[in-house]
């Protein structure tokens, strides 16, 4: 993970835009799962299933945040950690940014790294891992669509999406990527590793306290005026019918 955060980090400089992190994130978690099984030849299936869903989940998430950022200004996340740490970011962005998300993924990937190592069978827990994760792909995949569908269109600039799964969450992507690592939380269960749900808990709270939810909404209604009535009407994370 950390020799992936230096090769995103050289990248990165060519451009002088660390928006480059956003597409790298996910693929941490693939390169993690891929060299934890060349080293450990699992004995059931629970691993293989896990393999699987994390290439998927993280092979779409990283193409789809490339497309979207590619010859794209700096993510405005950036510009202002950027601005904090003048001169030289450049150098500094290796530890502030890419060095950071690294140790964060590793850290995060604590029930990953306990399902490549299990040897019991599939129970119980592992059927609600996998449904927590379907339900959570669909949400993210369905809120991304939407909203690529919804920003191609000109007329739409600083407009609000308030439909399809829209108008059951202001953030149906963010949950969706909750979801997703709950269900990997319930794999690491059903493998016996009950102590890494620490890693879905943090992984929701950065989704809604941190990077995701809060940081996203601090300014967003300057940008667009009919948030503020979006807020009012729309639940904030989980899915419910939005108020009169």
């Amino acid at each position: 993970m950390l020799l992936l955060a230096i090769l995103a980090w050289l990248l990165s400089l060519k451009h002088n835009n660390v928006t480059l992190i956003d597409s790298v994130w996910a693929i941490f978690f693939l390169v993690g799962i891929w060299v934890t099984l060349v080293f450990i030849t699992p004995a059931n299936p629970r691993p293989y299933l896990l393999l699987g869903l994390v290439t998927l989940w993280s092979c779409r998430l990283s193409l789809h945040l490339h497309i979207r950022n590619h010859n794209k200004p700096e993510d405005f996340r950036y510009q202002a950690i950027r601005a904090r740490n003048e001169p030289n970011f450049r150098f500094k962005s290796l530890y502030l940014v890419f060095i950071l998300q690294a140790i964060l993924a590793w850290l995060i990937s604590l029930p990953l790294n306990v399902v490549m190592q299990s040897a019991n069978t599939l129970n119980i827990f592992d059927y609600i891992g996998m449904m927590l994760w379907l339900m959570g792909m669909c949400w993210q995949v369905m809120g991304d669509m939407q909203l690529a569908k919804f920003k191609a269109k000109a007329d739409n600039k600083n407009k609000v999406l308030n439909t399809g799964v829209w108008r059951y969450t202001r953030h149906p992507n963010y949950f969706g990527e909750s979801c997703i690592w709950w269900g990997y939380g319930f794999f690491a269960i059903a493998a016996g590793g009950w102590w890494s749900v620490i890693s879905p808990i943090f992984m929701t709270y950065l989704l809604i306290k941190v990077t995701g939810v809060k940081l996203l909404e601090a300014d967003i209604a300057i940008r667009r005026p009919d948030y503020l009535d979006y807020i009012k009407k729309t639940s904030t994370f989980v899915p419910w019918l939005p108020k009169s």
